[in-house]
């Protein structure tokens, strides 16, 4: 079925992300109602094989996110390289080249925060530096929820800087946040159309 997530999931890492996300997406159910977009630390000409290796760790479509691509329920979406990604109106927005250095988690946590308010859920792997830590305070700001990984992070300083400020209201292991999410899908109240 082609329908709007009930929920978007923006989902943020950079170094030891990758073990973070196969688990997460091994855990997931894939019938949540809800969409998963990734945005990873890579170089900015580096080749992304993020789609083909976050692909067998789940059911759901996995694509490269593209401008004008309409978001879907139960669908997993990657940023391109050297991107910075946008969510308007249940549709991506990608700029090419980045504007700002590694802050592409708080980008898109931040236009997650503007376009689905109390519908956005960020979450922030591991990583270095603190890159998510502002786009959590804006989804917190609209109502929305924010998940930050346990001390199983590999580079625990991005869900660390997150947790600090105080923009977090759950701190669980990948597996863990992916119970949380089926609970909240299954618990959320019918969204109007």
């Amino acid at each position: 079925m082609r329908e709007a997530p009930n929920y978007i999931v923006g989902i943020g890492a950079s170094a030891g992300g990758l073990i973070a996300y196969k688990d997460l997406l091994d855990c997931l159910p894939s019938n949540t109602g809800m969409a998963f977009v990734f945005a990873t630390h890579i170089l900015p000409d580096a080749i992304s094989y993020m789609v083909e290796i976050l692909s067998r760790h789940t059911h759901m479509p996995t694509t490269m996110a593209s401008t004008g691509m309409a978001i879907l329920a139960n669908h997993v979406y990657v940023s391109p390289p050297n991107s910075d990604l946008r969510i308007e109106n249940y549709k991506f927005k990608v700029i090419t080249p980045r504007t700002r250095g590694n802050v592409l988690v708080d980008y898109l946590l931040a236009s997650l925060a503007e376009s689905m308010g109390e519908r956005a859920i960020g979450i922030v792997l591991s990583g270095y530096d603190g890159d998510g830590t502002e786009g959590c305070k804006q989804i917190k700001a609209k109502g929305g929820i924010t998940i930050a990984q346990d001390a199983s992070a590999q580079v625990g300083h991005m869900p660390r800087s997150a947790q600090d400020k105080g923009y977090i209201d759950f701190v669980l292991s990948p597996c863990k946040i992916s119970e949380e999410l089926a609970r909240i899908a299954r618990d959320a109240p019918v969204r109007a159309t």
